[in-house]
């Protein structure tokens, strides 16, 4: 059985009506979140370094981690030594703090923890409490740390907030969980410093990031291949990602007929998933593709993606931050 979340309701993005019941559990907890905010609870705790969060609003995936990916590396770009800070969903003993590194079990450390430390070389704490795994990165010699989501955690203060909007579902019906896909109001997006729109068309305030996908890489081994190459060719495409259908789309645009395959978010995966029947080629994400490692075949690639932004989003976020010690700008 998958580790992970169950798929959406279909009435979250869909015109159904969810039922009363949903709707009355969604009333309560709205009512929870507005007694929070009168009370001022929780109460914010600073660390010494700077602190960015990319998060988002509803529940499952928007890009993230893409974004959180890109943030690194630009930020090591400018003189920074940034860590990350994130829950890691789905993995072993959440309770438990860790240390994830790119050799971590993907059923120990998470999927998106280790496919972090893999691609930025990072700093990566795994860890319910925000506030503590910030911590830990700063004893650890990093002067800037990155939440990988945590939106909602408000203990942590933040000196710059994120919000990446899924920009083909956006916010679905609109509707608090669980009759809807929204963990905190919509309004609560105006108060972030930047809003990021990942695909589809970005709105006033808002800024337009694309997820680009150029080649696959054998998970057995050996060299990239454009994506390309598998145009005009059917492929089993693989997917256990907050919204599978955006990885579906963008193999499709590139011309590849896609049997598509799509799984709950963070879905923990057994070999027999990936036995199709056929030899065809079994296209799938980098967060899948960690979890497959071990029993990937020939017929198995995993295909990387990188987050696209306008150069002016990364002066605006850089001039926000404070200055690096020692340094007068950036």
């Amino acid at each position: 059985m998958s580790a992970g979340r169950r798929r959406p309701p279909a009435y979250w993005y869909g015109t159904e009506a969810p039922p009363w019941t949903a709707r009355a559990l969604s009333g309560l907890y709205g009512g929870a979140l507005a007694l929070r905010e009168r009370l001022g609870l929780p109460r914010v705790q600073r660390v010494s370094k700077p602190v960015v969060v990319v998060g988002n609003l509803i529940a499952g995936g928007s890009g993230k981690t893409p974004l959180a990916i890109a943030l690194v590396e630009r930020l090591r770009r400018q003189g920074w030594t940034p860590g990350i800070a994130t829950r890691g969903y789905g993995r072993e003993q959440e309770d438990k703090p860790l240390w994830v590194e790119a050799n971590t079990d993907p059923a120990l450390g998470g999927d998106e923890p280790v496919l972090l430390a893999r691609l930025t070389g990072a700093k990566v704490r795994a860890d319910r409490d925000r506030v503590a795994a910030a911590r830990a990165l700063i004893d650890a010699g990093c002067d800037i740390v990155v939440c990988d989501d945590g939106l909602q955690h408000r203990r942590l203060h933040r000196d710059i907030e994120i919000e990446v909007i899924d920009g083909r579902r956006r916010y679905g019906n609109g509707l608090l969980l669980p009759a809807g896909p929204l963990r905190e109001p919509v309004e609560r997006g105006t108060h972030c410093d930047f809003r990021v729109v990942n695909g589809g068309e970005a709105g006033f305030g808002e800024w337009p990031m694309q997820v680009i996908a150029d080649n696959a890489l054998p998970m057995r081994g050996g060299r990239l291949r454009p994506l390309s190459d598998f145009a005009g060719r059917r492929v089993h495409a693989v997917a256990g990602i907050g919204d599978p259908e955006r990885f579906f789309a963008m193999l499709r645009a590139l011309g590849i007929a896609v049997v598509p395959h799509a799984f709950p978010d963070h879905h923990r995966y057994a070999a027999e998933e990936l036995r199709f029947g056929n030899d065809l080629p079994v296209l799938m994400t980098e967060k899948d593709a960690v979890k497959c490692a071990a029993f990937a075949d020939e017929r198995c690639w995993s295909v990387p993606a990188q987050a696209m932004l306008p150069e002016a989003f990364w002066i605006a976020l850089l001039d926000k931050l404070p200055p690096r010690h020692g340094t007068e700008s950036f």
